[in-house]
């Protein structure tokens, strides 16, 4: 059943103390609007509210009908669709042959050393390292060397283009380390190569049909735009204004030659109304199956093997630090989910394994990850619930919205 009202009035008045009054009164603590959504693992919403506003300019408040650009925590969902395929025998979780005959690009991509020089790649890729950040690409805003040896042109990964994509190198050899990058992206041209679908069109028929979700799409349809939320920047001194959106082709095109052209980010490209990304997460916490339609998108085995740990060789990945290459999109992460103790941490089949936290009340084996909006998800199969915060700011890591995320959380487990 849905949280007391004590918990509800709890969840709510957190939201609120952290919400923007507007325009130069906004500071560093405070953020525009945002969204919590709670549900458990019989597919009840335990709790939604959306405070504050859609513009920290505008009057209009923050509702649950305002989508959000979902960034990184696309990663989820087309993992999810990968993960349909390997259960199906179409894809192969450690067929590096497979990889290269869907992809070719892939026989020619070198390892970029520190030093700008390039190497040859000795080891084929598999889709179990680019699910797993293992295969040696990078993201150029969290990597100074990729983001220099772009330069003078530079690379945007969010330019809807799939070119800036193809060109990226890789850093290390395969297998040979962990970097957060685009790994999930190639992950997604491969599902596209192998099915003949669009990645969204594979995840509109095999997720979000039997899901019964119709706002959940890399090409937000007009009532998604209609209903999207305002990209908010946070300036040097704290404030908030708003600001162009990062993701801005899939929301421009209009002729079906455009439209055609979008490349759909596995690693970056939805749009979701978050009430129906928790559905996704309900089913992660069913074991594979939604809770509300009945419909299976996984087997339990499949699940399973999703929320295992993936990578033991590199027990401390999340430690090693990752520099604010460009500061307008991210602020540096000097550990990926820090927990008293630094106990060892694992990454499943496309997030990460956070480890139990005392600090939120979390279990050991939960599920989370994030995107560069300041979007943040969690799963904890154990206690049976799932949630996120979404905001819609840059730079990342934003400190008022981790610090809601992690009060929110905690108030969400202490009424579980």
């Amino acid at each position: 059943m849905p949280f007391s009202q004590e918990a509800v009035t709890e969840l709510r008045s957190i939201m609120e103390q952290s919400i923007a009054a507007t325009g130069d009164e906004a500071v560093a603590s405070t953020i525009p609007g945002a969204t919590l959504v709670v549900v458990g693992r019989d597919g009840t919403e335990l709790f939604a509210h959306a405070a504050g506003k859609r513009n920290i300019r505008s009057q209009e408040p923050m509702t649950l009908e305002n989508v959000m650009w979902m960034a990184s925590c696309t990663k989820m969902v087309v993992g999810l669709a990968c993960m349909q395929l390997v259960e199906r025998g179409a894809l192969q979780l450690d067929d590096a042959a497979q990889v290269e005959e869907l992809c070719p690009e892939l026989r020619d991509v070198k390892v970029l050393r520190d030093d700008g020089t390039f190497e040859d790649r000795k080891k084929g890729i598999t889709l179990r390292m680019l699910l797993t950040h293992t295969s040696g690409f990078g993201n150029t805003f969290f990597e100074e060397t990729l983001r220099d040896w772009g330069l003078p042109i530079g690379i945007d990964e969010f330019s809807g283009d799939i070119r800036d994509i193809l060109k990226i190198p890789l850093r290390f050899q395969p297998g040979e380390g962990w970097m957060y990058g685009i790994g999930i992206d190639w992950a997604g041209i491969i599902l596209h190569r192998k099915t003949g679908l669009s990645l969204n069109d594979f995840i509109q028929e095999n997720i979000c049909r039997p899901l019964g979700l119709e706002n959940i799409n890399f090409l937000p349809t007009q009532a998604m735009k209609d209903n999207l939320a305002t990209m908010h920047a946070r300036q040097a001194d704290g404030k908030l204004v708003p600001r162009d959106h990062l993701q801005r082709r899939p929301l421009v095109v209009e002729t079906p030659e455009e439209i055609a052209g979008v490349f759909h980010s596995g690693g970056a490209g939805l749009f979701a109304k978050p009430q129906e990304y928790a559905r996704i997460l309900a089913v992660l916490l069913n074991d594979g199956a939604c809770p509300r339609t009945g419909s299976r998108l996984l087997a339990k085995t499949t699940v399973d093997a999703m929320f295992a740990n993936q990578i033991p060789r590199f027990p401390d990945f999340g430690r090693q630090g990752i520099p604010a290459a460009k500061p307008d999109l991210t602020n540096p992460l000097p550990d990926l989910y820090p927990v008293a103790g630094a106990p060892p941490q694992g990454w499943g089949l496309t997030f990460m394994l956070s480890g139990a936290n005392p600090a939120t009340g979390r279990s050991d084996g939960t599920a989370y990850w994030a995107g560069l909006a300041n979007t943040y998800w969690w799963c904890d199969r154990e206690r049976g619930v799932a949630g996120l915060v979404c905001a819609q700011i840059l730079p990342f890591l934003d400190a008022g919205v981790v610090d809601l995320w992690w009060k929110l959380e905690a108030a969400v487990f202490r009424h579980v």
